[in-house]
């Protein structure tokens, strides 16, 4: 695929005016490690809602490839159980995260558990916030349109994504979103409204996609269906709804807000969905499934109109890619280095541009191994639930809490066996996992047992004494 020159210009101007945000980030101070990690706790609702939204729907070519082969199912799977989740968070979570005055979740685990589980903590997000599988579609993306090589794609795209985060910290990633935001849902809105007069609505579909694709399993088997609804749960332990809450300007901003968020998700998902109903069935023989919305608009979109959707595209993963890449970093600079090193809280400035060196670093050396998606999401969601799942919410609600030491093991122990349980094939030469079971089951399976654990021996304890 290749683009005209005016849409081409349409792009270059995009990332002229980011890199003007990133001027102006230049110019700031943002002094303290509250102001630069959350803007001084001052996030009102629009700007909660546009953070949160665009950060949240970052793998907008996963979403394009599972809806052009499997139809509406891609909102059953990525859709509805991520809108539960989120609903739960807003109902238990978001007022005690807020309430809580703390900037991080592993700041949480240490007021809770100690260091040492604060400190295994931040090392099992540092690894699920990578966002290896947004800089792998940047690379994919650009490829796509300007035939420019993978590789480069995905350390251009890391890069310019970490030089405007480095000079603004949080209130950059903001300022950017809310761009981003906006131009998310323009382009989709045009790719959706052209595609509805050109070739007809409902009707139209049913002649010409697979009837499967109407169904709410699009062919897929129960269980594989079952599980997206586990692996939903990570939100529960996301960073950036934490963040975001954190950050909110009170308590009912960070609650309304995911609400009026997944209202803004249910009609994006409206919007992906149908796009990639009417690219299977304009476009049915795709040979990479991955690249059906830019096949569609390739298709259908006259010149301009396809540079701003091309725009669409790469602002819904830049801005997730930003949001995670400055989580990474403030987890390497606040929740390891500053915990236990003390420095002056004025320098987190200078320790996060080093956070933001090593992640990228990281991000780019996995995205170049790396060559799905939608992989990337299921094995980054098994290590990360399972590890902090229970610790989290039992430290925020719930009558019983693991001791300190099980708190550690818990986190450990349950990362690192799923992790190993999802490199079994791999070891074994065998193609499916251990005893067939998914590794996130293992995972909390141990988490489980370790908590069961620390309340019987508290309750052993109490009858002791």
């Amino acid at each position: 695929m290749t683009i005209s020159w005016f849409d081409s210009s349409i792009v270059i101007a995009y990332l002229l005016i980011l890199f003007v945000f990133a001027l102006f980030g230049l110019r700031r101070k943002n002094g303290s490690q509250e102001n630069l990690i959350l803007a001084g706790r001052r996030l009102t609702l629009p700007a909660f809602v546009a953070t949160l939204v665009s950060t949240w729907y970052g793998g907008i070519l996963g979403v394009g490839e599972f809806s052009y082969l499997y139809g509406i199912s891609n909102w059953l799977v990525f859709g509805v159980p991520y809108y539960l989740a989120a609903l739960i968070f807003a109902l238990f979570l978001a007022k005690r995260a807020r309430r809580s005055m703390e900037m991080t979740i592993p700041d949480r685990l240490a007021k809770n558990y100690g260091p040492a589980a604060s400190a295994a903590g931040s090392a099992v997000l540092i690894i699920v916030t990578l966002p290896v599988a947004y800089v792998l579609m940047i690379g994919v993306l650009l490829n796509q349109f300007f035939a420019l090589p993978i590789w480069i794609g995905i350390i251009a795209g890391t890069a310019f994504s970490v030089f405007y985060v480095m000079t603004g910290g949080f209130k950059a990633v903001l300022w950017t979103d809310i761009f981003q935001f906006i131009l998310m849902f323009a382009g989709f809105i045009i790719l959706f409204i052209v595609a509805f007069t050109t070739f007809g609505g409902l009707e139209y579909l049913k002649a010409n996609i697979p009837e499967t694709h109407l169904s709410a399993s699009g062919g897929n088997p129960v269980g594989y269906i079952a599980l997206w609804y586990i692996i939903a749960l990570a939100t529960l332990v996301e960073p950036a709804f934490y963040q975001r809450c954190f950050a909110a300007k009170s308590e009912k901003v960070a609650r309304r807000g995911i609400f009026v968020s997944i209202g803004f998700w249910i009609f994006f998902d409206f919007l992906t969905t149908t796009c990639g109903l009417y690219a299977r069935a304009i476009l049915p023989n795709l040979d990479n499934p991955v690249a059906a919305y830019p096949a569609l608009a390739m298709e259908i979109l006259p010149v301009g109109l396809l540079g701003i959707f091309l725009l669409s595209l790469l602002a819904t993963i830049m801005s997730t890619v930003d949001s995670y890449m400055f989580l990474a970093a403030t987890t390497i600079s606040h929740d390891l280095i500053w915990r236990f090193k003390k420095f002056d809280e004025y320098k987190i400035g200078r320790y996060t541009a080093l956070g933001l060196l090593i992640s990228s670093i990281g991000t780019v050396g996995i995205a170049l191994l790396s060559d799905s998606v939608v992989d990337l999401w299921h094995d980054f969601g098994s290590v990360g639930t399972p590890a902090l799942l229970l610790p989290l919410l039992t430290s925020y609600w719930g009558k019983y809490k693991y001791s300190n030491k099980g708190a550690l093991l818990s986190i450990i122990l349950s990362s690192t066996l799923t992790a190993l349980a999802l490199f079994y094939p791999t070891l074994s030469g065998t193609s499916g996992y251990l005893f067939g079971i998914e590794p996130i089951f293992i995972g909390l399976g141990i988490s489980l047992v370790i908590l069961l654990a620390t309340i019987t021996e508290k309750q052993s304890q109490l009858i002791d004494k």
